[in-house]
């Protein structure tokens, strides 16, 4: 599994997050084995919860109280990351994201059979920003507690090897 993890600036109205990078877990899951159910078996088992399926809106939006991460259950899409002026980042089944709060994304294009498991850490779930975050929302994205457990491997690893702070020390 090759990972990228990618820091996000501000972009038009979208806060992004100035302290967590994005990561893109290029073949998190071997395509073959890629499905919904093992994207959830995963998640599940390493304490991410709030499980659901569907595809990704066709709006830029982001999350104030939680963390997200994405698995690509099925087929393929293009989805811009951090907001109109972000990253566009082509994913295929197997491929996973998680972003960090305050992080814009939205859904560029996607093949008919593009499949999405998203869930969150524990004790988060999210709500749905599509207007510029307020001072306390703001607040919130800063001092949202990090999760104990990458999503995918069960371990600290890779994804607290990224999102080190003094929360995680």
């Amino acid at each position: 599994m090759e990972v990228t993890a990618s820091f996000l600036s501000p972009s038009d109205w979208i806060p992004n997050n100035q302290a967590l990078p994005v990561l893109f877990y290029k073949s998190a899951v071997i395509s073959e084995e890629a499905s919904a159910k093992r994207f959830e078996s995963l998640f599940q088992e390493h304490g991410w919860s709030g499980l659901w399926r569907d595809g990704i809106f066709g709006y830029q939006h982001y999350h104030v109280h939680a963390h997200e991460v994405l698995g690509v259950a099925d087929g393929h899409a293009s989805i811009m990351i951090g907001g109109p002026h972000g990253i566009d980042f082509a994913v295929t089944a197997g491929d996973c994201l998680i972003l960090p709060a305050g992080t814009g994304h939205c859904l560029v294009a996607a093949s008919p059979s593009f499949l999405v498991v998203g869930a969150y850490p524990p004790g988060q779930s999210a709500d749905i920003k599509t207007s510029a975050a307020t001072g306390m929302e703001m607040d919130v994205i800063r001092k949202l507690s990090l999760p104990t457990l990458d999503p995918v491997t069960g371990t600290r690893d890779p994804l607290l090897s990224h999102w080190r702070s003094e929360k995680t020390q």
